[in-house]
């Protein structure tokens, strides 16, 4: 399917980078979509609630004088990403912030409420909800959601167990919206494998916390560089949800990373691990499988502009090989 009209002749690159909890704030954002990629953050990340207007007028402000003092250059939008689960109690009112700065994309977790896609179609935006199944993505698409994100097997945070060639294939049998596809993208192969499977876009989170703009403690950013995938978790312990996280984070908090135990799942709060002392995120740090790609922790621009490089390889090699 092609793209909503707010990413047609915006984008360098078919990426959205993902909203990162606390990692994610006007810096990464205006680099990404200066670098022209969709740059996003979740809304809980400013805070207080009264924060999320400020870093909305920032962004479109600095997008805006980039925009007029670069008419050749392709800024791609951005997006905020909403937490729809009973324990946000801030989620009308984000929303309404949103809606009052038409946000282009808003991106919905854990529950597609069909409040939150009426009020981003009254202005003209658009609605990826972020999915691990075919049962959930059916629910999202019957709540009017413009496109979903399929995430899949070793994707970064919460994340689902199936294959990328399972879900996204089975998913394009049925569902003429925008795909996005997540799980262990870290370069420019990555993004065009996303595309060559069906993906309209790849959707790249881990990768972009070991930049300069990320809001990460320099230690998180340093070990995405020193570890690989054997080095990641899947658990469900610190918020209720399956998800992946890095290893040697787990054990600095004094846990054992193979002998964790299971969540209560009625006791789920995404910003800590319950009654545990360490919390989801700020000391637990989350880690896609796609970590042996990275080697350093550049500026946004230096990264995309790389990934754009290896991009254009993939597709070569695909090329010369379909044609051999």
């Amino acid at each position: 399917m092609p793209l909503p009209a707010s990413l047609t002749g915006t984008l360098e690159l078919p990426v959205l980078g993902s909203p990162l909890f606390i990692v994610s704030g006007p810096e990464l954002v205006i680099a990404q979509c200066k670098a022209g990629i969709v740059g996003s953050f979740p809304a809980l990340n400013a805070r207080p609630a009264a924060k999320l207007g400020e870093w909305l007028t920032r962004i479109e402000d600095e997008l805006g004088e980039y925009k007029a003092k670069n008419p050749d250059k392709k800024v791609a939008p951005f997006a905020v990403n909403q937490i729809c689960h009973a324990s946000n109690d801030r989620l009308m009112q984000d929303m309404e912030t949103c809606t009052r700065h038409k946000v282009p994309i808003i991106i919905t977790s854990l529950r597609p409420p069909s409040e939150i896609v009426d009020a981003a179609h009254s202005y003209g935006g658009v609605v990826f909800h972020d999915v691990i199944n075919v049962k959930h993505a059916r629910k999202a698409v019957e709540q009017g959601v413009d496109g979903l994100i399929l995430v899949c097997a070793g994707a970064g945070g919460h994340a689902g167990t199936l294959s990328p060639f399972a879900l996204v294939r089975e998913v394009k049998q049925w569902f003429k919206g925008t795909i996005l596809l997540s799980g262990a993208i870290s370069d420019g192969w990555g993004i065009a494998s996303a595309l060559a499977l069906g993906a309209d876009m790849a959707y790249m989170g881990t990768r972009f916390i070991a930049t300069v703009e990320a809001n990460a403690e320099p230690a998180y950013k340093t070990a995405l560089t020193e570890y690989a995938a054997h080095d990641t978790v899947y658990t469900n312990l610190f918020t209720g949800v399956h998800g992946n996280y890095l290893g040697p984070s787990i054990a600095a908090a004094g846990l054992d990373p193979e002998n964790l135990p299971v969540a209560d799942k009625s006791k789920m709060n995404f910003g800590s691990g319950g009654n545990m002392k360490v919390k989801a995120w700020r000391d637990i740090w989350g880690s896609g499988q796609g970590i042996g790609q990275i080697k350093d922790v550049p500026p946004v621009a230096e990264l995309v502009e790389r990934l754009k490089r290896e991009f254009d390889e993939a597709r070569g090699d695909f090329l010369t090989r379909a044609s051999a």
